[in-house]
């Protein structure tokens, strides 16, 4: 299965993050919604001309964050710029509405045309800096049948910034994920943001899912890695090391995509 509508079965693919400014109501929010277009813009565009084949929108400027639901003035603010930015910048896009709203982000995906969305907690409950996070992927999903959306669910498997509430093998997580909750593709993490992923952890997560579904490593990923990463996962989500200086709150850097893109598919 392909990530992305338009991507060849098989096809590795390579989807940056587009990391949003504080939004209407965190406390870091500056009262001017065009900049966050703006730096949202920016981001894209440097992005797209360095090569990504996608893009996805987080609201990371919203620390700290919320465990659950998040209010209406995150989510209408996020539908301007995201509206905003499909409309100049040419690049599939997915959404991830942090800490966990997928609901949010499906309602987004579903209006912007997002082709993707990301459940940092689908299955399962973690244990997290926003205390105990509780997988919903029957709302999810029933949701998302319910729209008759064409969104595809990308679920993190033991997230980063979270632990399992008891043992948990990231293996039964991954069967889980697949068989009971429904996901089309999931994503392996390292612990914390920037922080590269275990390749045992990607090797056992890709070992025991169907053929079919992709498995995608969602943090530290960078040019010098990226080529071990694809020679097992279908895909990467990258955003720290692309910005300038491997700062992630520092913007975009189209050379280093350039390079990292270059890297991944050589």
């Amino acid at each position: 299965m392909a990530i992305l509508s338009k991507s060849r079965e098989g096809a590795k693919e390579i989807i940056g993050v587009v990391h949003l400014l504080p939004l209407p109501g965190s406390p870091g929010w500056k009262g001017d919604l065009d900049l966050v277009v703006e730096h949202a813009l920016r981001d894209a565009e440097a992005l797209a001309g360095g090569g990504i084949d996608a893009v996805i929108f987080e609201n990371f400027g919203d620390v700290p964050f919320l465990s659950g639901t998040v209010p209406p003035e995150t989510i209408a603010a996020m539908a301007v710029v995201i509206e905003s930015v499909a409309n100049s910048v040419e690049a599939p896009f997915g959404v991830n509405v942090l800490r966990n709203d997928p609901l949010a982000a499906l309602a987004l995906a579903y209006a912007t045309g997002g082709e993707f969305i990301r459940a940092n907690v689908h299955t399962g409950v973690m244990v997290t800096d926003q205390g105990i996070i509780q997988g919903r992927a029957e709302d999810t999903v029933r949701r998302r049948s319910a729209l008759a959306a064409p969104v595809k669910l990308l679920a993190d498997v033991l997230v980063k910034h979270a632990v399992p509430l008891g043992e948990q093998d990231i293996r039964d997580a991954a069967k889980a994920a697949v068989h009971r909750g429904l996901a089309d593709g999931l994503i392996v993490t390292g612990s914390f943001t920037g922080e590269e992923a275990d390749l045992s952890d990607v090797k056992a997560v890709k070992e025991v899912v169907p053929g079919g579904t992709p498995v995608l490593v969602g943090s530290g990923v960078t040019e010098a890695n990226i080529g071990t990463y694809l020679e097992w996962a279908d895909g990467v989500i990258v955003g720290t090391s692309l910005k300038r200086d491997g700062v992630v709150s520092n913007p975009v850097d189209q050379g280093r995509v350039a390079r990292l893109v270059s890297a991944g598919r050589g």
